[in-house]
């Protein structure tokens, strides 16, 4: 198998920790596995370094103060596999087969860095390169960075790029898990993970994987993530299956939207299980929520409307803090889903101008990580599914 492995700031932390990963690169090798590796600054080597720019600094001057962390690793590295007979070199900007090449603001030069990636890919049968992670370089030799987990995008970037087999994310966690197990107890390890399960929860706190690295991720590309004392390189940890698709999506039958006004409904624990419940026990499905200060408005099919406007009612009648219960029908619903959403400031702005300059009356809008939801009334639905493609495509 020919694999990246991106080894975290946690898992090279200290001279031990170096040799362990040394150790499971050497055995990987010697199984006869083609390994490039991505090594992070120990610890947070990084962090320490930006903690101490308490002065103004050009952002040419920053990057090159803080690859000072991946250029220590990835010497350390080299020279502990050096140490098991396994042909090591490490690559920094500034190197001759340096791969990863952007612009002065950090953006990929991605046929460049295809060009570059797949020779550095062309002598993996005879040596182990050890990159920094994280940085980058112009053409002309200037040093950038990626941003925020950018080793972790390095990793998946270079494992497209070099027609790897998998992508091995070495961190302090064993992989993905049910929940924080230092909050929850009981939390255990997910084997199978899809991409877009995973950067909602990324975008979300989850610090598994930098959600800009699961953008380069294709489908015939295995990324998995494993615990740094686990050993092995091809095995255990949790696999992220899947591809991240921008998508437009306009639902085909119209919706009805069902809202309970009540008296400070958000201070009500309970209250949102409640009303769904009393729909669900109908099989009724919510399609969408949208919650105020004083209401709770749930979509559902229109053809369940007045089924579900009866329920609701009972529920309003039977609880003195819920007022009264309404339904308006005719909606249509377009969803964007991308994973690039997010890394796009304004972009909720670019698809909804657009549209009100058009006329248009945006019934309600529900944003979560990575998709937006536009609800609009049935007539204008063509219309605006042709605005928004033409702002988001």
């Amino acid at each position: 198998m020919r694999v990246v492995a991106k080894f975290g700031g946690t898992s090279l932390g200290s001279g031990s920790r170096i040799e362990r990963a040394a150790d499971t690169v050497a055995k990987a090798v010697e199984d006869g596995h083609e390994i490039a590796i991505v090594a992070s600054a120990m610890g947070s080597t990084t962090d320490e370094l930006l903690d101490e720019i308490t002065f103004e600094a050009e952002d040419a001057d920053r990057a090159e103060i803080v690859s000072m962390g991946e250029r220590t690793s990835v010497r350390m590295l080299k020279a502990a596999l050096r140490s098991r007979g396994v042909e090591a070199t490490f690559l920094e900007p500034g190197s001759e087969a340096w791969p990863i090449i952007t612009d002065e603001y950090g953006e990929v030069d991605a046929e460049e860095t295809v060009r570059r990636a797949q020779a550095l890919a062309a002598e993996l049968d005879h040596v182990v390169p050890v990159i920094t992670g994280f940085l980058a370089q112009t053409i002309d030799g200037k040093v950038t960075t990626l941003g925020r987990g950018g080793s972790d995008t390095t990793a998946v970037m270079l494992g497209k790029f070099m027609d790897a087999d998998e992508v091995v994310i070495v961190t302090d966690v064993e992989g993905v898990m049910t929940g924080d197990p230092r909050v929850v107890e009981g939390a255990r390890n997910v084997g199978h993970i899809t991409v877009d399960e995973l950067r909602n929860l990324s975008f979300r706190g989850a610090e598994v994987v930098a959600p800009s690295a699961l953008s380069y991720k294709d489908e015939d590309l295995d990324v998995r993530v494993v615990h740094y004392q686990h050993g092995d390189l091809l095995t255990g940890g949790t696999k992220i299956e899947g591809q991240f698709q921008n998508l437009i999506d306009m639902q085909d039958d119209p919706l009805a939207c069902i809202t309970v006004a009540g008296r400070a409904l958000r201070n009500r624990p309970g209250i949102l299980a409640d009303l769904a419940q009393a729909l669900r026990s109908e099989d009724i499905n919510i399609d969408a929520v949208a919650s105020g200060m004083d209401s709770v408005t749930f979509y559902v099919n229109e053809d369940l409307a007045e089924d579900a406007e009866y329920i609701l009612h009972e529920q309003v009648v039977d609880d003195e803090t819920l007022s009264s219960v309404t339904v308006e029908s005719n909606y249509a619903v377009i969803r964007v889903t991308g994973g690039e959403l997010p890394n796009r400031p304004g972009i909720i702005l670019d698809i909804v101008q657009p549209v009100s300059e058009a006329g248009i009356n945006i019934h309600d809008l529900i944003t979560s990580a990575t998709s937006v939801a536009i609800f609009v009334g049935w007539d204008d639905r063509e219309q605006t599914l042709e605005i928004v493609q033409e702002q988001t495509l």
